[in-house]
């Protein structure tokens, strides 16, 4: 019998997910990466960011002991310690991933790809070019911090995200363009560090496409803390000036701090793929068009994580890849297949509070008109919450008045990222709230609150 030939190019989470399940189901797989086995999105973004987090959070906490009836201690931050924690992170990760793969018998390729035709790549070593041909490939070439025309990045005082971690040296004082998920993670990660840090909000509210509720709590802690917010104000150009920089807004304020991080999103990398030479469409957005298979225009060429232009997360990027595979394989023949439901993808933002929600939320359901029964309870009733010493935040449970299914929920609090699982899985399953209600939550314990919310 001869093994199916599946090509991916890209070892992050899309791209390493579908190369190790077409293994176990089978394939021949060479898995092609040009820098980090992992993604770099994952293990140079996301790894990082949230180590950092952790730190700042381990801050915070030793900074409020006397409210566990502890002595207040003195801590500071350890910027090499730091540094080098991230490292051996990323480092354990990487290793992990490159194992497994190896374990499955995945070929790994150092280089960089490009299309040859709809059944072959091209990759160039740093020893020679090689060509491969394929039954079927997989593009997972991932994205990367998208920066406008008025902004020239020198990595040193004005940095695009990849740039901040791990931090040189914690910022004086930071400017932050870009108020949504990432944006807001990088203010509460450095003002938890110590920095001071004005966000550049371009609209009225953080968070724009979040629970209006859980976006006013979060900018109540940030100016609690110190963060001046300037609403409004669209950011139009950056200048550093010695050992300062400004950023210039549309309506005439400048904000002037020691760096500038500019969070505006991010770009697929889908130039020097030779899409061309396949025939290989792009959608209006850059991202390459994929039907509900994840199929690109060219039957032979499917496509995964931020360059298929679904929601950007790892967790869609890895099931994506798990979900390639299954297709690529033939599994989904002659038995039901689950395609991907992104309305239903579970997504936290680590700040403090965290923020968490999963399927219709509040605002989105009055802005179509949809009936809809919404419940809350504030973890300020909740016993594991005081024992913490912790109670700011809730959890908001959205179900349908008619049926009691779940339809959704936010969770805004401690390990509101975990919490929310119960919620998605809910969701997911389409369960009612009498389901969650009746289910027996440990006490005390945060989970609680859900049981509460769907009573």
């Amino acid at each position: 019998m001869i093994k199916k030939k599946v090509v991916v190019v890209g070892g992050g989470p899309a791209g390493h997910n579908a190369a190790a399940s077409a293994a176990r189901y089978g394939a021949q797989v060479v898995l092609i990466e040009r820098d980090v086995i992992g993604g770099l999105a994952h293990l140079r973004d996301c790894v990082p960011s949230k180590s950092m987090i952790a730190t700042g959070g381990a801050l915070s906490f030793a900074h409020r002991l006397d409210g566990m009836g502890l002595a207040q201690v003195e801590t500071e931050i350890n910027v090499e310690q730091l540094r080098n924690r991230i490292q051996s992170i990323e480092n354990r990760l990487e290793g992990s991933v490159t194992e497994l793969l190896m374990s499955l018998e995945v070929q790994i390729i150092r280089g960089t790809a490009r299309l040859s035709s709809p059944n072959s790549v091209s990759v160039k070593t740093e020893e020679d070019e090689i060509k491969i041909d394929a039954d079927v490939i997989v593009l997972a070439t991932g994205s990367r911090p998208r920066i406008p025309e008025w902004a020239i990045i020198d990595s040193e005082r004005i940095l695009s995200t990849r740039d901040a971690y791990p931090p040189k040296e914690i910022p004086e004082h930071l400017i932050v363009v870009g108020s949504g998920v990432t944006g807001v993670e990088f203010v509460h990660m450095f003002s938890s560090l110590g920095s001071a840090v004005t966000l550049i909000v371009s609209r009225q509210q953080v968070l724009p496409n979040k629970d209006p509720e859980a976006a006013a709590l979060l900018e109540q802690t940030f100016m609690d803390r110190g963060v001046q917010l300037l609403k409004g104000a669209r950011a139009i150009g950056v200048k550093r000036i010695g050992k300062k920089v400004e950023v210039y807004c549309s309506d005439g304020r400048v904000a002037t701090g020691s760096h500038a991080l500019i969070a505006i999103g991010s770009q697929p990398n889908t130039e020097s793929l030779g899409l061309d030479n396949a025939n290989v469409l792009l959608n209006s957005n850059g991202h390459v068009e994929v039907d509900h298979n994840l199929k690109s225009s060219v039957p032979s060429i499917y496509v995964a994580g931020d360059l298929s232009g679904k929601l950007p997360l790892s967790s869609v990027a890895a099931m994506q890849g798990r979900k390639i595979a299954e297709h690529i394989m033939g599994l989904h023949d002659g038995r039901p297949h689950r395609h991907l439901a992104y309305d239903k993808a579970a997504s936290a933002i680590f700040t403090e509070p965290e923020i968490a929600d999963v399927g219709l939320v509040e605002a989105e359901a009055f802005a179509t008109g949809r009936k809809i029964r919404v419940t809350k309870v504030p973890f300020s009733s909740n016993a594991k919450a005081l024992i913490n010493d912790d109670p700011k935040g809730f959890v908001k449970i959205v179900s349908d008045p008619n049926t009691g299914h779940v339809l959704g929920g936010s969770i805004v609090g401690r390990h509101a990222a975990e919490l929310i699982s119960v919620v998605a899985l809910a969701v997911t399953a389409n369960l009612t709230v009498q389901d969650v209600h009746e289910t027996l939550f440990v006490y005390p314990s945060l989970s609680e609150a859900l049981s509460e919310a769907a009573e």
